[in-house]
This record gives C-alpha cells, structure tokens and sequence, in this order.
C-alpha cells in the first residue's frame, strides 16, 4: 500500500484561495487511490496539524507531502519541513518523505500558455504584445532566479524569432510582487521602452489570494496610467487537472527518492554573496493560530527530507 498524499500549502487570508485549495484537494482525492488530505502553515483553515492528524488517526504512519509551492524559497525549503519535524514529535512513529516543489514544469508552462491565450488570444496578438510574468518575489536569490527562468523557459519558441511566427511575442519579462525587483509598475515600463503597446500580466501562482489580487491592481494602475499600452492580466493557474498531474508526479518523485533537488545556488548549503549568513542556518516552523503547540522544533535545512 503506498502512503497518503498530504498536500502542504502556505495559507491564504483571502477565502477564494482557501476555497480553491479545497477544491484542489477533493480533485486529488476523486483521482488517486490513496488517501488525500491538505492543510497550510499559516494564516488560514485547514491547519497542517489537523490534515496530519487526521491521517494519523486512520492508521496511516508513513506519509508522501508535497508542498504546493512554484518554488524553492523560504517556505518549500524552511517552513514546511520545520512544520512537518514538530509533526513528527507530536505523533511517534509518524515519519514522511517531501517533494520538490512543483515548478519550472513543462505542464505548468503549458498552463501559462492556457491563460495567456484567455486574455489574449493568439488572433489578437502583434509583434508589439509582451508578456510580464509576475512572480511572488523572495529574500532568497535561488528562488527569485527560478521565475527569471521560468519566463526566459517562456518565451522561448514564442519570441518573434522563434519557429511559430504565429505565437511571437515581443519579449516575457520577470517582475515581483514583493520582496524582490523589478516590481510590477517597474516591468510594465521596461515592457514599454522595449516597444510593447499590449502587455499581458501572467500572474505565476497558483491560486487567488491576496498577491494576485495586488498584482491586478498594480497593473490595471499602470494601464489607466499609461494609454498607449493595452495592459491585460491573465488569470492565476488554478484548480485544473493539468496541475494534478503536476502534484502526482511530484507525489510519486518522493516515494521513489527521485527528486533531483537543485542545491548549488541555496543560500543555506552556499555561500553566496551578501547571504553568507544564511549557510547552515537553522530552520523554524510557522505557528499557526490553530495550532496548540506552544513552542517550535528547529529543523537543519535539506532538500531530500525522508524521514
């Protein structure tokens, strides 16, 4: 018998985003024949600690989480895994194995595609159409480099030099919505002085949420502000089959040992610079407001927890 899934999000103080989580969820449980439970670190219901011990009490001592992050930063690399070591200390006996986070992936930029083309269809597109892919943004350089690829993963085979003359966009620059740079009014402008007069805002998330929400306003901002540039936002990536396929995958990855982890630009294995404090650091989990514990179980950093 394989274990269950366990489905680990950051949480969300927006109830749309909770409420798509949930349908995630049930997507999941209608599709694998295992069981399935999901829970976040913080700021909304279900907590992690009641999706675990749900599990725990069905029977269940071994268990496959999957964080439903794009990216490694902080939360895939600290606080889900902290989270996850008091769990272990809260239940005997429980141990689990982690997956990696969900993208860059081929089906993701896939689903990218999908939601530029709802926003933009192809038919309405000029050589003078670029896209901003807007990312979360992080203190974590390796996380923040992730999403430069993503757009450059992009944007390759639809620039205008590319093979389909059909789906050519002027360029698919990277922006943030917090944290990090260029920030959303930052990459519009820089869309604009490299040309474009129609900028399609790919949100890179999952779900709805209060950062989404913020990128819209940003960029419905700067077209108002700006009318010679058509500016669109596309809609988040969602609650679809295509990201379920993303999580099996992730989830059968981890039961196999398969998870071929980046670790040569994390900022807690290398010294990069300007984060050279940052090597070895201990990592801490979120107390959620639900959660009884009254004190946290430090966990050292690794990218392949099997526990």
């Amino acid at each position: 018998m394989k274990p269950p899934m366990l489905l680990v999000g950051h949480g969300t103080r927006d109830e749309a985003g909770v409420a798509e989580f949930g349908r995630f969820v049930e997507r999941l449980r209608r599709r694998m024949t295992v069981d399935v439970a999901g829970g976040f670190i913080e700021l909304s219901p279900p907590p992690l600690t009641e999706a675990v011990a749900d599990l725990y009490g069905n029977g269940h001592r071994s268990l496959a989480a999957v964080p439903l992050v794009l990216v490694a930063a902080g939360h895939g690399k600290g606080d889900i895994p902290g989270a996850m070591a008091r769990e272990l200390v809260r239940h005997p006996g429980l141990s689990y194995r982690y997956g990696r986070p969900l993208g860059p992936h081929p089906t993701l930029l896939a689903l990218l595609q999908e939601r530029l083309d709802a926003a933009l269809p192809n038919a309405d597109r000029t050589p003078d159409t670029a896209v901003l892919l807007v990312g979360r943004g992080s203190t974590d350089p390796d996380a923040n480099a992730e999403v430069h690829k993503v757009a450059r993963l992009f944007w390759e085979g639809r620039g205008a030099s590319g093979p389909d003359q059909g789906h050519g966009l002027l360029c698919v620059e990277p922006a943030f919505i917090s944290l990090a740079r260029p920030s959303v009014t930052e990459g519009l402008e820089r869309c604009r002085r490299l040309g474009a007069r129609r900028v399609v805002v790919l949100p890179y998330f999952l779900f709805p949420g209060v950062l989404p929400d913020r990128v819209a306003d940003e960029a419905h901002a700067y077209g108002a502000a700006h009318t010679d540039v058509d500016v669109r936002v596309a809609d988040v990536i969602g609650d679809c089959d295509g990201l379920a396929d993303v999580v099996a995958e992730r989830y059968e990855e981890a039961l196999s040992g398969d998870l071929r982890m980046n670790c040569d630009t994390c900022v807690y294995r290398v010294a990069l610079p300007g984060f050279e404090d940052r090597v070895g650091a201990p990592q801490t989990p979120h107390h959620h407001p639900d959660d009884p514990s009254a004190h946290g179980h430090g966990h050292g950093h690794g990218h392949a927890h099997a526990h």
